[in-house]
């Protein structure tokens, strides 16, 4: 990622980009805030389940080792305010019918009786993790949180997801701290719907997404690429099964790095999911736990270019226990790093490479950036 490493430029007028350097100078403690809590683990499922509590204490674990490495952040509930923000009022009135109780909001996921305690815990913790990196506290955030969320309808449950955390993130940045132009990536292995709606016709809201198609829940298809004013604001990056490091990689460095930099986001927020990990149970992907950590290092590469280092990263997937609890630590090793290292992908494969090729052909018309390297 060339960019990242470009010497810096001396500010002379108060460009964006010399704001963001200030910003980033503001940052006394450069080790990044990360919200882990036993509570999230209360939300419990009555029979055997992917979505478990065991996903989060693999990950505690994981994490025991970096502590000196980074700031703990203590969760808070979301206010019903910040949940308006993405869903609608009947939904949160349905669900408050259910406070205490055990049952299935759909086929795919559950409530126990401290399940929408769990589920608020999640949206506001990652509400707050936003808000302090926007206001300079820190430069990144990992938020460790279930139940996950990016599947969330505004009006609905779905697939293991009760409230649309980083939509709600999102809004809530826009409404408290002035952000006007924000990035959402979403690298879980299934598309994340919820997040896709909410925003599709928003024009200041990018939303990119690489993820297995087709696969659950049947969204994200090529073409889908936003409308009225959020048009070509919708970025899907539908990928075959199979796909590992190198056709990720591919994606990374000649379509999605180079249309984030044109975007110019303020804030960069991830649904970072962990199931197309090759050990995932419920994916079809061959990640490696170095590939996510890669991942990472180009997300902090690119925010560090362009909006001051400010980046946000939420759990979404992942349930191959050792799995994901090796791929959290490496990333979150890679946002606690005071100078970026880099990462390579693997050289590209013949069939990553046409699938780029395809790929770009289909975003050209909104996004001239990816024109511009061809023709480089």
């Amino acid at each position: 990622l060339p960019l990242a490493w470009r010497p810096r430029r001396v500010c002379i007028v108060d460009t964006p980009e010399c704001v963001n350097r200030r910003y980033a100078s503001r940052v006394s403690d450069s080790r990044p805030l990360v919200v882990r809590d036993p509570r999230f683990r209360e939300h419990t499922p009555s029979r055997p389940h992917p979505e478990r509590p065991e996903r989060l204490v693999a990950i505690d674990r994981a994490l025991d080792p970096l502590a000196d490495r980074i700031r703990a952040l203590a969760p808070r509930e979301a206010s019903e305010d910040e949940l308006l923000l993405a869903h609608g009022r009947e939904y949160l009135d349905a669900l408050g019918r259910l406070e205490g109780r055990s049952g299935q909001l759909d086929p795919d996921t559950y409530a126990s009786p401290h399940t929408l305690e769990v589920a608020r815990l999640a949206a506001g913790s990652l509400v707050e993790a936003s808000l302090r990196v926007a206001s300079g506290e820190a430069k990144r955030a990992f938020a460790a949180l279930r139940p996950p969320g990016h599947h969330a309808e505004r009006l609905a449950p779905m697939g293991f997801c009760v409230f649309n955390n980083v939509a709600i993130a999102a809004q809530a940045l826009r409404a408290r701290a002035g952000v006007e132009r924000i990035a959402i990536v979403d690298w879980d292995v299934h598309h994340g719907n919820g997040t896709q709606h909410l925003f599709e016709a928003e024009r200041d809201v990018l939303f990119a997404s690489l993820h297995q198609f087709p696969f659950y829940p049947g969204t994200g298809a090529l073409d889908e690429q936003g409308h009225g004013r959020g048009l070509g604001a919708t970025v899907n990056f539908p990928l075959p099964a199979g796909c590992g490091d190198a056709e990720y990689g591919q994606l990374f460095d000649e379509l999605l790095v180079p249309m984030l930099l044109a975007w110019r986001p303020e804030i960069l927020l991830v649904s970072a999911g962990f199931d197309a990990h090759a050990r995932d149970p419920l994916g079809g992907m061959e990640v490696s736990s170095a590939g996510f950590a890669a991942f990472a290092a180009r997300a902090c590469a690119v925010a560090d270019e362009v909006c001051g280092g400010r980046l946000v990263l939420a759990l979404e997937g992942g349930y191959d226990l050792d799995a994901l609890a090796e791929s959290v630590a490496q990333v979150v090793s890679v946002l606690a790093e005071p100078r970026l290292g880099r990462r390579e992908f693997p050289a590209p494969t013949p069939g990553g490479m046409q699938m780029a090729a395809n790929l770009r052909a289909a975003h050209t018309t909104h996004w001239p950036v990816l024109r511009e390297r061809i023709q480089a």
